[in-house]
């Protein structure tokens, strides 16, 4: 029995999919029961990256959704607006969905997944998150016997070429990001990959599933490598550490009320060389799950791309295929069971925990005069609000001793609050002439 495929997009991995449903040999079975019905496109006199029939193409997007032929809809035109209101549109018709589009589902999720519970269909969420990298299946099924305590990646791979590129080469992060440009690994404009905002949108999703309920987008603490000085990065290599834009989610505790409490933040981070996820250099995305009682599981491949998105898009559309197959098969009345975990679902409260109250390890540089006692002055501000110095080394920048000398301190693990009012006192000294740079570190 043939499936209708309705595809909202033919962009890059909209064309992926189209690609991979038209050559079905050799792949799964499934896949030569998948056909497109029709595809929703910008500009209808465009050239496309895969021929497609004339009469599959329009341009109306609404159109694709309400096609009687188009059993499942695959929205991969990415924004909030259309994308969101045509997602609810193909639940409200009883259509399951299949969606790359983390922005979407990082702000609404909630709603859609409410939506979706009420009209008894799928919405699956496999290629917003690390492109090919199976992570949300695992989330959702795989891990669920385990308490998940931190969830922990690189899951922005123009943030980690860029970084990549800098730590090898000694590069200017402006130089790099042109490269990057060039070679198609950055958009013309390049804010919500290099700002941590697409890290963000990934990060929001994964909490979800891993911790049970929603949390507040806009809430995230995010910091990008967009002011990040090469170097940090040269002297956190001379430390023997490496620096990666981190998006992490953990659990700290739990309310009164028995809400969990989640410290998630998105921000560049010195990560020890031996960590496993120093190593994850390029493009590549890695996640790190920690949880009891698995331990560590990493998941590790490429994070974007029309092949690795394609591919996850076509296996969420294979998951709903298979089902609809089990449906066939059944007696006469009876009702397939529907999945419990739905992308978003709710199954107990979060909150995002006050960042002050957090505790972290810290690498500070700061510009100072070349003088004597200097180094005494930082460690006893430091030391007054009980924050606990790992280590402290004075760089010198250049032969010209006029720039004075930079110190750079990494501290012990400390609660935010006493970090930033030890930085104020610091700030204050009349040999400190600013604080150049403040990095998280594991």
């Amino acid at each position: 029995m043939t499936i209708g495929i309705g595809l909202l997009g033919l962009g890059t991995v909209g064309a992926g999919v189209a690609a991979i449903v038209a050559s079905p040999q050799g792949r799964h079975p499934l896949v030569a029961e998948l056909q497109l019905r029709r595809v929703a496109v910008r500009d209808l006199q465009r050239p496309r990256p895969i021929n497609l029939a004339p009469e599959l193409l329009t341009g109306s997007p609404e159109a694709v959704v309400d096609d009687p032929s188009v059993d499942i809809v695959v929205e991969v035109m990415g924004g909030l607006e259309p994308a969101r209101s045509l997602i609810l549109r193909a639940i409200a018709a009883g259509k399951p969905v299949v969606t790359a589009n983390k922005a979407v589902i990082a702000r609404y999720g909630e709603e859609i997944a409410a939506a979706a519970t009420a009209q008894g269909v799928y919405v699956l969420i496999e290629a917003a998150v690390g492109g090919g990298i199976p992570i949300i299946e695992p989330l959702k099924q795989s891990l669920g016997a385990n308490r998940i305590q931190r969830v922990s990646g690189i899951i922005n791979g123009t943030t980690n070429y860029i970084l990549s590129r800098m730590a090898d080469e000694g590069a200017a992060y402006a130089e790099v990001l042109a490269d990057a440009q060039r070679l198609g690994y950055a958009e013309a404009d390049p804010a919500a990959d290099v700002q941590g905002h697409d890290a963000a949108d990934k990060i929001a999703i994964l909490a979800a599933l891993a911790f049970g309920g929603s949390v507040p987008r806009a809430a995230i603490p995010t910091a990008g490598i967009d002011s990040l000085d090469a170097r940090d990065v040269a002297y956190a290599a001379q430390l023997g550490f490496g620096v990666k834009l981190l998006a992490v989610a953990e659990q700290v505790g739990l309310s009164a009320e028995g809400a969990a409490e989640l410290d998630v933040r998105v921000h560049p981070t010195l990560l020890p060389k031996d960590h496993p996820l120093a190593g994850v250099h390029g493009v590549n995305n890695a996640i790190l799950v920690e949880a009891d009682p698995v331990g560590r599981v990493m998941f590790y491949g490429p994070g974007a791309g029309a092949g690795p998105t394609a591919s996850a898009v076509v296996a969420d559309i294979l998951n709903i295929a298979g089902i609809r197959q089990v449906e066939r098969a059944l007696p006469p009345g009876a009702v397939a069971p529907l999945d419990p975990l739905l992308a978003g679902r709710t199954w107990r409260p979060c909150a995002l925990v006050d960042p002050a109250g957090t505790h972290h390890r810290n690498y500070v540089r700061l510009r100072t005069t070349d003088q004597a006692g200097v180094i005494g002055k930082i460690g006893s501000c430091f030391g007054e609000e009980g924050v606990s110095i790992q280590s402290i080394v004075q760089f010198q920048p250049s032969v010209d001793a006029a720039e004075g000398a930079e110190i750079v301190v990494i501290t012990h693990e400390v609660r935010e609050a006493a970090f930033r009012s030890a930085l104020a006192a610091i700030e204050a000294l009349p040999d400190v002439r600013s604080v150049a740079a403040c990095l998280r570190t594991l």
